[in-house]
């Protein structure tokens, strides 16, 4: 195979027999090499195919951008998670980590931060994806000389987690922490981001429980109470903003899970959301 493009020395493109563009990654593979080079199989660490001319270019947008430096921390990082968590990443989440952490570094350097206000939910539900997100900023520290924040941590565990689901591994855990997030962030939006500050408050902790707990029965499908048509009308007109933000929820989950909420959910979750915003 010859050298079509060079990204820089371990990242190289090339055409193969069949006349496909593919990308290819190992230590020295580009090292002293120009285009229309023969290379050294076995150097070669990682195959990509881009799936089509697109995907090709935008690998060549994402990776071309990049400084040699950079390539070299974001494979370290890459490896050290595919390691730590058992899998071959796919070539969208190279693209889609690459794409992050450049911009995430091109921020901090700007002196632009972004907080990630889910920090408390990922670091709870992805400890492994989490602690991987956090020696990914310590790798970046030591090798760039860029500190990025701590709530890097959590987008890059969203990452993780999305790559093993690229990988095919789409379970109901998954599913389940997706609809405690958007029920989260429902609840945000609807009361405002300062909202939920303590989240090591009683009522917070309770309350996220309890989300946990009825995000599982959406994935499984449970409907459950008795639907207390009385205890339902005194919820509705004692905590009437509680109560509006869980019917947004219950749209939510009908449009996005096909799951119709019992009245005795939306009591549970309306008290809930309303010892959390009157803390």
């Amino acid at each position: 195979m010859k050298i079509d493009k060079i990204y820089n020395n371990n990242v190289v493109q090339v055409i193969n027999q069949d006349g496909q563009e593919v990308v290819l990654m190992g230590r020295g593979l580009g090292f002293g090499k120009k285009v229309g080079d023969s290379i050294d199989p076995d150097l070669i660490e990682k195959t990509f195919v881009p799936e089509n001319t697109a995907t090709a270019h935008e690998w060549y947008q994402i990776y071309g951008a990049l400084s040699a430096d950079e390539i070299d921390v974001i494979l370290q990082i890459i490896h050290l998670a595919e390691v730590a968590l058992g899998q071959v990443f796919e070539l969208t989440s190279y693209l889609s980590l690459a794409d992050h952490l450049h911009y995430a570094i091109e921020r901090t350097q700007q002196g632009i931060s972004l907080q990630n206000p889910l920090v408390w939910e990922i670091r709870k539900f992805y400890p492994t994806e989490y602690q991987l997100g956090k020696e990914a900023i310590a790798i970046v520290s030591e090798k760039l000389g860029v500190q990025l924040g701590d709530d890097e941590a959590a987008s890059l565990a969203l990452h993780y987690v999305n790559a093993q689901k690229d990988s095919g591994l789409v379970n109901k855990n998954y599913q389940t922490t997706q609809i405690v997030m958007g029920i989260l962030e429902i609840v945000r939006l609807y009361f405002g981001q300062d909202t939920m500050t303590d989240d090591n408050s009683i009522a917070y902790n309770r309350f996220v429980t309890h989300v946990n707990y009825f995000a599982q029965r959406v994935v499984n499908g449970l409907v459950q109470g008795n639907n207390d048509a009385f205890l339902y009308e005194q919820v509705k007109v004692n905590y009437p903003q509680a109560y509006a933000c869980t019917q947004k929820i219950k749209a939510y989950i009908h449009s996005h899970h096909n799951f119709i909420m019992s009245q005795d959910e939306e009591v549970y979750l309306t008290i809930h959301i309303q010892r959390v915003v009157s803390q």
